[in-house]
């Protein structure tokens, strides 16, 4: 879906050709942390059209035509994860990042968030490897590691830490 700046959407096109044409587009990011506060990182098949096993979140992809972001995230999350659980947006971001191949990322992105201690099925097509991290550990690798991430991970990581750690007060606070 090609959105404008705003987010809204004023067209179509096949992912292949927005990325080949910097075209920018709606995206999802979803970030799954576990109980002891770890980010479910997956590893990024070494056969991708870019950023090829490099780690980045839990999932990431684009809704299809006519679908919502919020159900892209959970179909998307399920296909790549093997398991679904309670998301909710926490924020938008727009960027864009040339790839060495010639492919650009121009992504109004939805970020999500959610917590499960589900055990992830990934799919191999999809996904080389996972793991989790702490999100102090991840922060300081990141800056001392950045090629090995995506770059939308090291785009908006900080953001969603801050926002991790909110949710998280937010729920003490409550109980």
């Amino acid at each position: 879906m090609l959105v404008n700046t705003q987010g809204q959407m004023t067209g179509t096109m096949d992912k292949m050709a927005a990325h080949s044409n910097g075209l920018l587009h709606r995206a999802f990011s979803i970030f799954v942390f576990n109980q002891q506060g770890q980010l479910l990182l997956q590893q990024r098949a070494w056969d991708k059209y870019h950023s090829a096993g490099k780690w980045t979140n839990t999932c990431c992809s684009h809704p299809r035509p006519g679908e919502t972001t919020e159900n892209a995230a959970h179909r998307r999350l399920l296909e790549e994860m093997g398991f679904d659980c309670e998301l909710n947006e926490i924020f938008q971001f727009a960027y864009r990042h040339e790839f060495e191949n010639g492919l650009i990322e121009n992504e109004y992105d939805h970020v999500f968030i959610g917590f499960s201690d589900q055990a992830p099925q990934p799919n191999a097509t999809e996904v080389e490897n996972f793991k989790y991290m702490d999100i102090e550990l991840l922060s300081l690798d990141i800056k001392d590691n950045p090629g090995t991430y995506s770059a939308w991970l090291a785009l908006c990581f900080e953001k969603v830490a801050v926002s991790y750690h909110e949710l998280c007060q937010s729920r003490i606070t409550v109980l």
